[in-house]
């Protein structure tokens, strides 16, 4: 039997997971085993790296698997890197992690081809293979969470662009003005992420306040989900600045729509968890401001792999080669 193996490598947590060699009919039967642990960056990049070399051999000395058992390695990490070269380029969850030659440490260790991509392309790369994009052949996958970014399959195959900077999507300016995201004020991840939303809140929470409106926004931790909460409860302030978000998403498909002309648009984390918020806006939005054509080819999907994402992310560049 053969198998693959992933390294999910964030700011916050990392994974060995050790998966299938070959790629099941139900997702769910790929993940054979997986050990997780705190990144605690402070420690340098080789301290990590050798607790991710520790935990793969761990994985596979208790499933009886060898290096030469395995048909590749993925490892999904953020930008900005060189998924050429297998290198990365200090990400801003990484401080230290500068010029790191990933892909040759691991080929070294394992003896096996190993790919790196960053974590938005992985996981594009993971819901094509495993997930809401089984079956299309040109999709965008949209993170949607910390941040916004987008992974791109193009023609059955993952596109990087020329330096691995394609699907830098967060960067696009919707508005003149508006919440700060990716360095940019009224940029797509200033009004479509979790960080955007929150300063969006804060905004009109404020102005709410002075002019009177009652909302139960007022003196609570202002996120994402906090809002969402508020939104679903019926609270007429949460819901208006939900309703900018979905707008200002809808302008950012119909930009997408217009230029890949994809037959599917993937959104992860913060809409799949409150789809219900969105929908019925970005429809709207699209039939005004998308071409109809490309428009009526184009499903707009809740991702499906939830908070496994990340494992299937890692474990779908294995597969790449």
């Amino acid at each position: 039997m053969r198998y693959s193996l992933g390294f999910d490598i964030g700011g916050t947590k990392c994974a060995a997971i050790l998966g299938k060699g070959e790629i099941p009919e139900n997702h769910k039967e790929l993940i054979l085993d997986k050990i997780a642990f705190p990144t605690q960056v402070e420690r340098g990049w080789r301290a990590v790296v050798d607790e991710l070399i520790a935990s793969a051999e761990t994985l596979l000395a208790r499933n009886g698997v060898s290096h030469g058992d395995l048909i590749g390695i993925g490892v999904s990490c953020g930008g900005p890197l060189d998924s050429r070269t297998g290198t990365v380029h200090c990400p801003p969850n990484l401080p230290d992690w500068d010029n790191v030659p990933l892909k040759a440490v691991m080929e070294e260790r394992f003896g096996v081809k190993t790919v790196l991509q960053n974590d938005a392309n992985a996981c594009a790369a993971a819901e094509w293979r495993f997930g809401a994009g089984r079956g299309y052949d040109d999709l965008i996958f949209l993170t949607f969470g910390t941040g916004m970014g987008a992974g791109l399959i193009l023609n059955g195959q993952l596109y990087s662009g020329a330096n691995d900077n394609a699907g830098e999507v967060g960067h696009i300016r919707l508005a003149q003005d508006g919440p700060e995201g990716y360095g940019k004020r009224g940029s797509f991840e200033g009004f479509c992420s979790g960080g955007g939303i929150a300063k969006l809140a804060a905004a009109m929470a404020a102005e709410a306040q002075k002019n009177g409106e009652p909302t139960a926004l007022s003196g609570q931790e202002l996120t994402a989900k906090t809002v969402a909460i508020a939104a679903k409860n019926g609270d007429a302030v949460a819901r208006k600045i939900y309703r900018v978000c979905a707008e200002k998403l809808g302008l950012g498909l119909s930009i997408l729509i217009d230029v890949i002309n994809p037959e599917a648009v993937i959104i992860g984390s913060i809409y799949s968890r409150d789809q219900g918020l969105f929908d019925d806006i970005i429809k709207d939005v699209i039939a005004r401001e998308a071409l109809p054509l490309s428009a009526s080819v184009c499903k707009i999907l809740p991702a499906d792999l939830g908070d496994s994402i990340g494992d299937y992310a890692a474990l779908s560049l294995a597969f790449q080669e």
